[in-house]
């Protein structure tokens, strides 16, 4: 996954697409816009690539129907050079039962590939996308074989996006700052 180019053909075509940070240790000190979405995939093998498909359709969901102008401004670096935060809730792993108990806390998500979550984004500098236990599956009650259906389970993702910038000259921490409506925010 690691790249100075864009992950997507489609992106590299328009000379576009995200690109990795600066440095390693580049993080969002300053937090400028947050999306959530989520994706389902419903049909094919979702135990080989379900949670990919339902990853690229959380991603997408939020960040489809945002124009954030200001980023040109607001942003050192504009379009280009804001850093894109992704954690994706992805259901947990069932072929990853080591033990017999119930408790997800030591369960591992679903297997994602990151690098198609990652052809989403048309500009910016990607960060390493944080994949935790979350999302959901359910059952759809319909199995339609010829869309390769094994079973009837659904698989759910979501996402958050986050976009900003790192300024840790003016910054006193290395995460950024919360603001509270109680405090007139």
């Amino acid at each position: 996954l690691a790249t100075t180019q864009s992950w997507s053909e489609e992106w590299k075509a328009l000379g576009l697409g995200a690109r990795l940070p600066p440095t390693p240790n580049t993080r969002i000190t300053n937090l400028f816009f947050v999306q959530m979405g989520f994706g389902v995939d419903q049909h094919g093998n979702r135990s080989t690539d379900g949670a990919t498909k339902a990853s690229v359709r959380a991603v997408r969901n939020a960040i489809e129907f945002n124009s954030i102008p200001g980023v040109i401004e607001g942003i050192p670096g504009g379009r280009n050079d804001m850093l894109i935060s992704v954690k994706l809730g992805v259901p947990p792993d069932d072929d990853d039962d080591d033990d017999d108990d119930d408790d997800d806390t030591e369960k591992k998500p679903m297997d994602v590939d990151l690098a198609q979550v990652a052809k989403v984004f048309p500009y910016g500098r990607l960060l390493p996308i944080e994949v935790v236990v979350g999302g959901l599956k359910f059952s759809t009650g319909r199995i339609v074989n010829e869309l390769g259906d094994v079973d009837d389970l659904a698989v759910c993702v979501a996402a958050s996006v986050s976009i900003g910038y790192d300024d840790r000259t003016s910054s006193e921490g290395s995460t950024h700052k919360t603001y509270s409506t109680k405090d007139g925010f």
